[in-house]
């Protein structure tokens, strides 16, 4: 199983860019379109601007009673009804990183309740966290999610409550990228 993607941005794709917008720190370029490929993207293909790599990964803070309640409610991916699409690219601080796992697990579920916010909005807002960080990207993570339009709201009311989370304290460089299915 290949765990790599690239989402390119540039003018070919499946997913039309709705909006792109800096949340902290600086944004990506505004682009036409976004390709997302199950591989590597050596090079940046011709009429794109940006290409970020990245690698599906397991669940890294997740304790096993939570894998076993987002396994049975999680949807996948690809939907015919998730036209609405939303990438964002997160960087944390370096003072994020320099913490031991268990100290990053307890601020990310103990303080933010990120799985079980999250789990609020399931199975309406799906999503699927990608890998960066240990590829030298300018992004740690990013996350996709995808929902049909009329979960646009619900959508809108769980990136509030992530940001206001302490987890986000944390946070120096977030992307938002609106996109839809063409």
């Amino acid at each position: 199983m290949n765990n790599k993607y690239s989402f390119i941005g540039g003018q070919q794709g499946t997913w039309q860019v709705i909006d792109v917008r800096g949340v902290w720190g600086a944004s990506l370029e505004r682009v036409e379109r976004v390709n997302v490929v199950n591989e590597a993207v050596a090079t940046l293909p011709i009429r794109s601007s940006w290409v970020l790599q990245s690698f599906t990964s397991n669940m890294r803070y997740a304790k096993r009673d939570e894998l076993n309640t987002l396994q049975a409610i999680q949807p996948g991916l690809n939907r015919s009804e998730a036209i609405s699409a939303v990438l964002i690219p997160i960087k944390k601080s370096a003072q994020w990183w320099e913490m031991a796992q268990d100290e990053r697990r307890a601020i990310f579920e103990e303080e933010s309740h990120h799985t079980a916010v999250g789990l609020e909005y399931l199975p309406g807002v799906a999503r699927r966290l990608f890998h960066c960080r240990d590829l030298g990207e300018p992004f740690d993570f990013l996350t996709w999610f995808e929902f049909a339009p009329e979960h646009t709201q619900a959508f809108d009311q769980l990136l509030v409550r992530m940001q206001a989370s302490k987890e986000w304290e944390y946070v120096e460089r977030e992307v938002e990228v609106r996109l839809e299915r063409i």
